[in-house]
């Protein structure tokens, strides 16, 4: 599917436990840098670097900006722990077992899919092409 997008990706043969990249992601939120999120997914997917590893989640963070010190401060004091458990409870909350999950009007859709799929559950639910400008 990557392919199929245009998407970057290397082969991986091994996926890592990404639960300290989500926190980082949740700090780069906080501060109002979203790119992080698309940073760590380059990372993991187009780079397969190990996205549990600290120093490569400092790197990446200081890739986009954000102070090396400050993002190895963020993840040794786990201080983003609760919020990413916040979102974990909420998932659960809302029944989703994979990711990505989308969800509009009662209705899932769980996984990766091309964008065809995403585009025909999203008008099936009700929403209507914006016209270009």
């Amino acid at each position: 599917m990557f392919d199929a997008e245009g998407l970057a990706h290397a082969k991986r043969d091994r996926t890592y436990n990404s639960r300290l990249a989500q926190e980082l992601g949740k700090w780069g939120e906080a501060l109002g840098v979203p790119r992080l999120h698309d940073a760590l997914f380059r990372a993991c997917f187009a780079s397969a670097e190990n996205i549990g590893d600290v120093e490569v989640l400092v790197r990446v963070a200081s890739s986009v900006g954000l102070p090396a010190d400050e993002a190895r401060r963020v993840l040794s004091e786990r201080t983003f722990r609760a919020a990413v458990d916040g979102d974990w409870a909420r998932a659960r909350e809302l029944g989703v077992t994979g990711v990505p999950t989308y969800i509009m009007g009662g209705a899932r859709v769980v996984g990766a899919h091309p964008y065809g799929a995403l585009e025909e559950f999203v008008t099936s639910m009700g929403v209507r092409k914006r016209a270009r400008s």
